[in-house]
C-alpha cells in the first residue's frame, strides 16, 4: 500500500474572527434593548427604528475605534520594547 504525506492545515485567523464575534454580540445586543426600552415608553414606531439605526452606527465607530485602538497600542508596545511588558498578557 502506498504512503501518502498527512498534511494538516489550520484555520489561522482566530483572532480575526473572536473580534468579530465580540463585535457582533456587543453591536446587536444594545440596539435590540435600546428598542425594547422604547417600546415600552413610546408608541411611534419611527422614532423607535430611527433610535435603533442612530444606535447600530454610533456603535459600529465606536467598537471600529476601539479595536482599532486596542491593536495599534498592542502593536506599538510590542515593536517599543521588543517584547510585550510583563503587565500585558495578550489574549489568543
Amino acid at each position: 500500500m502506498p504512503q501518502t504525506r498527512h498534511v494538516e492545515r489550520h484555520f489561522t485567523a482566530g483572532e480575526t474572527v473572536r473580534d468579530i464575534v465580540i463585535g457582533m454580540s456587543d453591536g446587536l445586543t444594545v440596539p435590540f434593548a435600546l428598542a425594547a426600552g422604547l417600546t415600552g415608553a413610546i408608541n411611534s414606531a419611527g422614532i423607535i427604528v430611527t433610535a435603533g439605526l442612530a444606535e447600530i452606527a454610533a456603535g459600529s465607530i465606536a467598537m471600529g475605534l476601539g479595536g482599532y485602538l486596542a491593536a495599534k497600542s498592542s502593536r506599538f508596545l510590542k515593536r517599543r520594547n521588543g517584547r510585550w511588558p510583563r503587565s500585558f498578557i495578550p489574549m489568543g
